[in-house]
């Protein structure tokens, strides 16, 4: 699809250059990286560096509950002689 936008307001413009700077890529490029952060969807480009991990999950926890799930994880790490014979 091709779309063709005129009057972008300087701020935009500028998010719009820096990222095409920054990425090295072309503004349309550029275009297309930001509106699918907007949209919280990450993109195709295989340059771009992807987090898999818990970050999100930091912190949510009270101490009781991470007292439990260290308590859980304990028992989870116990290697069961029986099992291995």
């Amino acid at each position: 699809m091709q779309l063709t936008i005129r009057g972008l307001p300087p701020a935009v413009e500028e998010a719009v250059r820096k990222e095409a700077t920054n990425g090295r890529i072309s503004l349309n490029k550029a275009v297309i990286r930001l509106l699918e952060k907007a949209m919280g969807r990450s993109g195709a480009d295989e340059s771009r560096e992807i987090y898999n991990d818990l970050d999100r999950f930091c912190g949510i926890w009270s101490a009781e509950e991470a007292t439990d799930i260290e308590e859980i994880l304990v028992h989870a790490r116990t290697v069961d002689e029986e099992l291995w014979r």
